[in-house]
C-alpha cells in the first residue's frame, strides 16, 4: 500500500479546518424580542467603569437616555482619569462615584466595577463599557433575555469601524467570538463572556465568591473569569450577538491603542477557553493561513492557480459571511482577508511574549501582571 501524498494530506486538514470554522459559526445567538407589554428597567442600574473616557462617554450617555426601558440609575464609576471623564458624564446626566485608590491585588476595571455595584441595591446590574452604544430597544431586548434565560448574559457588541486601520483587527474580532463557542450549535456552558455588555441578577452577583468582582479582582479579562464563577455556582452563561441592538466602536485612538488592547485580550483569552472551541478556532485559522500562503505561492510562481483561487474565493465567502456578523468591516478588507489575517498573527505573537515572558500586559496607563 502507497503512502498518501502530501498534498492530499494537507487538502484534508485545510478542508477540515474550514469546516471547523463553519460549524464554529452556524449559529447567530440573538437577543430576544421585547414583549408587547414592553420590559421594566425600574429596578436596574447600569453601571459604567470608566478610566480616561470623555471621548467615548456622550455617545453611550445619550444612548441610555433615549432607551424605551430607561433604568433607574446609571452610575459612571472614574477610575482615576486624568480627562475630564467625571465632568462629562455629569454633564450628561449620570451619576458619578470616584473610585478609591487602586489596591495591589486588583485591576483597574474589576475595582471600578465592584464600587459601583456595592452602590446600589437594584435586583438587576447591567455592566457597560463606556465605548457601547445601545440602539432605542437595546436595553429592554438585553433584560427581556436575561428575564428569559438566567444566570449571566453577556453580549459582544458589533464592531463599528470608520478608518482603514481598524479593519486590521477583523480576524481579531471574528476568533474573539469563535472561540467562545457563542456561534456553534452546541449548549454554551461557560465557555467564556464578552466583557463589553454583563447582565445579571444581583442575587447571583452576590452569591458568586461574595461579590463576583471581588472573586475575580486579579483577572486581566474579568469577562473570561466571571463566566467561570457562574459555571461553578451552577449559574448558566448565556452569550449573544450584539446585531443591531448594541454595539461599540473599539480602538478609535489609532493602531498603537488596537495593538496594545488587542494583545491584552489575546494574552489571557487564549488559554481560557474550552479545549473544543479552542482546537476548533486553531484548525480554522490555520487553514486560511495555508490558503493564503497558497495564493501568495500561486500569484508569484504561477503554477496551480486555479486551485489557489477557487479555495480562496471559498476562504473569501466564508469570512464574508462571519464578518458581517460581527462588525461592519469593509468589503476590500473581506477581500484582502490575508492583511487583517497578518495582523492578528502579530498581535497573537505579541499577547505570547507578554503573558509567558514579561507576565504583564499594559492598559490605559497601567502595567498589569498577569498570574
Amino acid at each position: 500500500m502507497g503512502a498518501v501524498p502530501m498534498g492530499a494530506v494537507k487538502h484534508s486538514l485545510v478542508t477540515a479546518g474550514l469546516a471547523a470554522g463553519s460549524w464554529l459559526g452556524s449559529r447567530v445567538p440573538r437577543l430576544e424580542p421585547v414583549p408587547p407589554a414592553g420590559a421594566d428597567a425600574s429596578d436596574t442600574t447600569v453601571v459604567i467603569p470608566a478610566r480616561n473616557e470623555a471621548g467615548t462617554l456622550p455617545a453611550l450617555l445619550a444612548s441610555l437616555r433615549s432607551q424605551s426601558a430607561p433604568p433607574a440609575r446609571v452610575i459612571v464609576v472614574d477610575d482615576d482619569s486624568s480627562d475630564g471623564t467625571a465632568e462629562i458624564a455629569r454633564a450628561h446626566g449620570a451619576d458619578v462615584i470616584d473610585a478609591p485608590p487602586l489596591p495591589e491585588g486588583w485591576t483597574g476595571k474589576a475595582w471600578a466595577c465592584h464600587h459601583g455595584a456595592s452602590a446600589v441595591t437594584t435586583s438587576t446590574l447591567v455592566f457597560l463599557d463606556a465605548d457601547v452604544v445601545l440602539a432605542a430597544d437595546g436595553l429592554a431586548r438585553v433584560l427581556t433575555t436575561a428575564a428569559e434565560v438566567g444566570g449571566l448574559v453577556s453580549v459582544q457588541p458589533f464592531a463599528r469601524t470608520e478608518r482603514a486601520y481598524e479593519q486590521a483587527s477583523m480576524f481579531c474580532n471574528i476568533v474573539a467570538v469563535l472561540a467562545t463557542g457563542a456561534c456553534s450549535p452546541v449548549a454554551q456552558d461557560a465557555a467564556g463572556a464578552f466583557g463589553p455588555c454583563l447582565v445579571m441578577r444581583r442575587a447571583d452577583y452576590e452569591s458568586v465568591g461574595g461579590h463576583a468582582h471581588e472573586d475575580v479582582r486579579a483577572s486581566v479579562v474579568e469577562d473570561v473569569a466571571l463566566s467561570r464563577r457562574f459555571a461553578a455556582a451552577g449559574l448558566p452563561v448565556h452569550l449573544f450577538l450584539g446585531g443591531d441592538d448594541v454595539s461599540f466602536r473599539m480602538y478609535p485612538a489609532g493602531p498603537a491603542q488596537l495593538v496594545e488592547g488587542w494583545t491584552k485580550n489575546m494574552a489571557v483569552g487564549a488559554v481560557s477557553v474550552r479545549p473544543v472551541e479552542a482546537v476548533a478556532t486553531a484548525a480554522w485559522v490555520t487553514a486560511c493561513t495555508s490558503v493564503a500562503s497558497d495564493a501568495l505561492r500561486a500569484l508569484v510562481t504561477g503554477r496551480r492557480r486555479r486551485e489557489a483561487a477557487v479555495a480562496y474565493l471559498g476562504v473569501t465567502m466564508q469570512i464574508a459571511t462571519i464578518s458581517r456578523e460581527v462588525g461592519d468591516f469593509r468589503p476590500w478588507a473581506v477581500a484582502a482577508w490575508p492583511l487583517p489575517l497578518a495582523a492578528f498573527h502579530g498581535i497573537f505573537v505579541r499577547s505570547v511574549v507578554h503573558a509567558r515572558l514579561r507576565r504583564a500586559v499594559a492598559w490605559r496607563g497601567r502595567t498589569v501582571p498577569i498570574r
